[in-house]
């Protein structure tokens, strides 16, 4: 499935929308540096949100601050669902109050019929404005985002966290504060005291993903935050990130995002010099 919002995003956009009708599950966590509203128009959805699993429902709203991981999947194949994802810088955000709202509030929301209605308009009506390339454009997309949000902060009610710990969401959290060490199948079974066929199967059911999957996934998006974030080289990154060589955090990049860290980092620098550009235009 092709990400048209996240193409725009990459283009310079800071904001794209865009409504999806699907049934593929997603293979590995990932993050963004913008904002995610993810609305769930159809069907049933769970989601991982760095250490913990909501389920959606028709009209639930996901939110997810950058650089926090999450991916959604079904526990049913094949199972189709409708939905409309929000992307938007944090520069797209009017107010500051609300922006540190948003930086501090990922998580599932829910929200009352009448205001689901609403907030469910509107994001029909920045779908349409989208389209449409006229003066007001940029204009009208940002007095949507700002409506949504506000809407969205003021009326929701944020979920509770999912309260039981099972295994493992403990090994989950145990990979994401351990992804540096020489962690592997092994070395897990025995720290949690199961088999590891036992493990294997369990963590694939629960996450849709191999055990090898989510600790390679998890060290190479800690890698492309450093490489966004400093100027370290990719040996130290590498090392930093629980690679045994260079050679193998590069092979294990292109593995995880299709592209070598190089290309990572030379697209990012080349969409923050588009961005900045546009950014400075529209202040003067």
């Amino acid at each position: 499935m092709i990400d048209r919002a996240g193409i725009l995003m990459e283009q310079g956009a800071a904001i794209a929308a865009e409504r999806v009708v699907d049934s593929s599950n997603m293979s590995r966590s990932h993050y963004h540096s913008h904002f995610e509203l993810y609305y769930l128009e159809e069907g049933a959805r769970l989601h991982m949100l760095e250490n913990d699993i909501y389920e959606t429902k028709p009209g639930d709203m996901m939110l997810f601050a950058p650089f926090v991981m999450h991916h959604s999947y079904s526990d049913e194949p094949n199972s189709d669902f409708k939905r409309i994802v929000l992307y938007f810088t944090p520069e797209s955000i009017e107010d500051d109050v609300v922006l540190e709202l948003l930086k501090n509030s990922s998580g599932l929301y829910h929200v009352d019929k009448k205001i689901g209605h609403y907030i469910h308009g509107m994001l029909g009506m920045l779908l349409f404005q989208q389209e449409d390339y006229d003066k007001l454009h940029d204009a009208a997309l940002k007095a949507l985002l700002n409506m949504i949000v506000v809407t969205l902060l003021k009326s929701a009610v944020p979920a509770n966290k999912p309260e039981v710990q099972t295994l493992i969401t403990r090994m989950i959290e145990y990979i994401d504060t351990h992804f540096m060490d020489d962690i592997n199948l092994d070395s897990l079974a025995e720290q949690f005291f199961v088999s590891k066929y036992y493990l294997c199967r369990e963590f694939k059911k629960y996450t849709n993903r191999t055990i090898n999957q989510y600790i390679n996934t998890t060290r190479i998006l800690n890698a492309q935050r450093q490489i966004m974030e400093t100027s370290r080289s990719f040996t130290v990154i590498a090392s930093d990130c629980g690679f045994a060589s260079c050679t193998h955090f590069t092979r294990t990049f292109k593995q995880v995002t299709g592209i070598t860290p190089s290309a990572f980092k030379s697209t990012y620098k080349k969409n923050q010099k588009r961005r900045n550009g546009k950014n400075a235009i529209l202040e003067n």
